[in-house]
């Protein structure tokens, strides 16, 4: 499953981290696949499980991809 990177930054800029969302922003890719990337996205303090489970109940966010 692929993420938006737009939509990490966002998610980290949503806890008020923003530091962190700087720091996604400058190392993850335009398009984030969830398992592939787990360590980076661990890295960040996001769970690649939570973060599917929070996107996926969001309905039309837009930034998933499969």
């Amino acid at each position: 499953m692929q993420v938006d990177k737009d939509t990490i930054v966002e998610l980290l800029k949503s806890r008020g981290d923003q530091q962190k969302a700087q720091e996604a922003d400058s190392q993850l890719p335009g398009k984030v696949d969830v398992e592939q990337h787990a360590d980076l996205l661990e890295r960040f303090g996001i769970d690649p499980k939570d973060l599917l489970g929070k996107l996926g109940g969001l309905g039309g966010l837009g930034g998933l991809t499969g």
